[in-house]
């Protein structure tokens, strides 16, 4: 699961959306697992995204949160029993994001209409630390139209197009000198009609009286990254462009019924690409930022290497 807060408001659902695969009893988990052969404590996921039955971005990538630590000499072997299987023949690999998160992502994006499935095989599997898979979880899912909101900080535009068609360029406002918005591609990890955004609550004001204080709930949020960078209309903008040269504290702000388009024409895993700010690229586990890493960075970080997914 995927929590934290945002340089321009936190609060909201921090959640990366799926199934939590934890003891739970929510769906695609078992509320008391009882491990079996060989006896130990149990190895459990925290989640899988993206849920089953979804329609996720060209940009998505498999991520599994388990509960407790992988060690490396155990991950070769899990991740061999995290089968990828797809409609047509996709070239990706693993990459562990420190010990406990795994991703899988395609070495480009995934194509249009690509049916995937992962099927998590753990049980009786060891994750090196003495505990063992109990269960096995599949998810299914569907990559949707190939959206892509690409970002210029120093242009104030934002163009977004549709399986390559550019539906709109609007005018936006990113961060400001001091508070600089994230570059790089990020996935979306969610949206909400409404979020509520605090300044005290990511360190930086909890003074009212000062000027970069702020206590507000805003609508049409599109989340972007884990520490909280959204796409959303400010009360505080509510004419972006270059002619208002006004910045936020981090997020992308768009007119009122721009936002509202932009909200309605989005989903998770959507790449949102961010050029032009004097930020570096936002980490890749800081939410879906897969994508920022090169391919060959993506492969130091996976212990079986590239493979391509198996015919679904």
């Amino acid at each position: 699961m995927l929590m934290g807060v945002s340089a321009c408001g936190g609060g909201g659902s921090d959640k990366a959306s799926g199934n939590d695969a934890k003891a739970s009893g929510k769906p695609g988990a078992s509320a008391s697992p009882t491990p079996t052969k060989p006896a130990g404590p149990p190895m459990l996921l925290e989640t899988i995204t993206p849920q089953t039955g979804t329609t996720v971005g060209v940009a998505m990538p498999i991520s599994v949160v388990f509960t407790n630590p992988v060690a490396a000499k155990a991950r070769a072997t899990v991740e061999k029993h995290l089968k990828v299987s797809a409609s047509q023949s996709v070239a990706g690999a693993w990459h562990w994001m420190g010990d406990k998160r795994a991703d899988w992502r395609p070495k480009t994006y995934w194509p249009s209409g690509t049916k995937v499935k992962i099927d998590a095989d753990l049980k009786g599997l060891s994750n090196g630390n003495g505990r063992y898979g109990v269960r096995s979880y599949t998810h299914s899912f569907t990559i949707g139209d190939d959206v892509r909101a690409d970002v210029s900080v120093t242009g104030h535009t934002m163009k977004v197009t549709r399986n390559g068609k550019t539906l709109r360029t609007l005018s936006i406002n990113a961060g400001s000198p001091q508070f600089p918005t994230w570059n790089g591609t990020m996935a979306v990890i969610d949206k909400e009609e409404k979020v509520h955004m605090t300044s005290c609550s990511v360190g930086i004001s909890c003074d009212k009286g000062s000027p970069n204080y702020y206590d507000l709930t805003l609508p049409w949020d599109v989340h972007l990254t884990q520490t909280g960078t959204y796409v959303h209309y400010s009360t505080g903008d509510p004419n972006p462009g270059s002619g208002s040269a006004r910045g936020s504290h981090g997020c992308v702000h768009l007119s009122k019924s721009d936002a509202e388009w932009f909200y309605n024409q989005v989903k998770q895993g959507d790449p949102v690409t961010i050029t032009g700010s004097s930020r570096a690229k936002a980490p890749a586990d800081n939410g879906y930022a897969d994508f920022n890493l090169g391919w060959d960075q993506w492969l130091a970080g996976s212990a079986s290497g590239e493979g391509t997914t198996a015919t679904l």
